[in-house]
């Protein structure tokens, strides 16, 4: 039987690129469908327009220190739209990056919604095309919690867009991306309340560098609540009076909120029981090698049960086109993929927190953490900590997971995770000559 194409991917994200581009490096020929703009939540929503916000953030700090080393700098003051024209300009240039990569690379952009009609076919815009091996790569959106009155709230998709800034804000979630929200608008003179169901923020990371980072927002002035939410939300005045609920119990006024309390996937519309691919805890179930209970059909990044990150997304999608038309079958190894948060000061981590490890190791665990001031803050008068923790396996001496809390600490880790990777051990890091002065060269010697 013959096909409009060798690959059909929906979804012109990360993973559904990365996947396209891959595969026509092997001569297949390729077809992308996206519904909205090229480059996913990542580029559009996510990732890099936080990045910019962050970036921006950080002059805040600069500015704030700068008198401190010396520099004499007049009134400085945030203006949101002239940040967010330069930021859009930025996106575009990006997505129209992306544009050109498929058009010298061959592959089709497909505009439109797509939905099987049956394992081979689609339909996009009316227009019905078949592939032979097709990939589904269409992400995940923003999820509400089912609180009476959060319609009202933003999500971080309307977030980017805001023609002003609230002088008030609750934020609604204290994993990363509430966090990093958190840090960022604080920067920009919002008065930041952070919202969180649990007993800390960032659960599912170390206990000592959730703690820091937390230690780091509230000397920022965000005013972090855990073991609280929110009970209902009633629009009051040009704001919205907060009900909480939990270790609080009164209520708290605020111009905006903006729910960062976990995402689902973009399954809508897309008819997969046409297609016979099975729902597994509201994803796509796949294998080791990302493929469905269908052969031919695939499934990679945010739309499947694994790791949410972009550089696994892109991974995955890379992987199966090597699987599908490269010589050699490949899956990814998930055990060493470190992630960051990007507040101030940075947070990063690779491999198993203490708490992961006692419960796979039992006693036969060391930790070793370092707490000190880094070089920086000594000439200023805002106070900051460099955390560097190390988990060990106590008879081996081989690291498990390694946790740090300091400007840098993102780039730093990726290092990290290879040397993880390949079973580097405390001795290791003991023999080794770090650069001086930097935070690093603490785990050294």
């Amino acid at each position: 039987m013959s096909y409009d194409y060798d690959l059909l991917v929906i979804g012109g994200g990360s993973a559904g690129l990365a996947t396209a581009q891959r595969a026509a490096r092997y001569g297949a020929t390729v077809a992308v469908v996206e519904q909205d703009q090229l480059g996913g939540v990542c580029v559009n929503r996510g990732c890099v327009p936080k990045k910019l916000m962050v970036y921006a953030a950080n002059v805040a700090h600069w500015l704030e220190t700068a008198a401190d080393y010396g520099w004499q700098i007049g009134q400085a003051s945030f203006h949101w739209q002239s940040f967010r024209a330069a930021r859009d300009q930025v996106l575009e240039s990006i997505r129209q990056s992306y544009i050109q990569k498929l058009a010298d690379a061959g592959i089709t952009i497909l505009y439109g919604h797509a939905a099987f009609i049956d394992p081979h076919h689609v339909t996009v815009a009316d227009r019905k095309i078949s592939a032979q091996t097709i990939v589904i790569a269409v992400g995940g959106q923003p999820l509400k919690p089912d609180i009476p009155g959060i319609e009202a709230a933003l999500t971080s998709r309307e977030m980017f867009g805001l023609d002003a800034l609230p002088q008030r804000m609750a934020i609604l979630g204290g994993g990363y991306i509430g966090v990093e929200f958190a840090h960022v608008l604080a920067r920009f003179g919002v008065e930041i309340t952070l919202l969180n169901h649990e007993e800390c923020l960032l659960t599912g990371f170390d206990h000592d560098l959730s703690a820091a980072v937390q230690q780091g927002l509230e000397q920022l002035g965000v005013n972090v609540l855990c073991d609280t939410t929110i009970a209902s939300m009633q629009p009051q005045g040009n704001g919205f009076e907060l009900i909480l609920s939990g270790s609080r119990s009164d209520s708290l006024m605020v111009d905006q909120v903006l729910c960062a309390t976990g995402r689902k996937v973009n399954l809508d519309g897309l008819n997969l029981e046409q297609a016979g691919v099975t729902i597994d805890q509201k994803a796509i179930a796949v294998d080791e090698y990302s493929r469905t209970c269908q052969p031919h059909i695939y499934a990679v990044g945010d739309c499947t049960n694994r790791m949410p990150l972009t550089p696994v997304a892109r991974a995955e999608g890379i992987a199966v086109a090597e699987t599908v038309f490269g010589p050699t079958p490949r899956c990814i190894d998930y055990t060493w993929v470190p992630s960051a948060v990007f507040a101030h000061p940075e947070a990063a981590t690779v491999g198993l927190t203490e708490a992961d490890a006692r419960q796979h190791y039992g006693d036969d665990i060391q930790c070793h953490r370092q707490d000190f001031r880094p070089l920086f803050s000594r000439m200023g008068k805002q106070s900051s900590s460099t955390l560097l923790k190390l988990v060990t396996q106590r008879s081996s001496g081989r690291v498990l997971g390694v946790h740090a809390v300091f400007d840098g600490a993102a780039e730093a880790i990726q290092g990290l995770a290879l040397a993880l990777k390949q079973g580097i051990t405390q001795s290791d890091l003991k023999v080794m000559i770090g650069v001086h002065p930097t935070a690093l060269e603490e785990l050294f010697g």
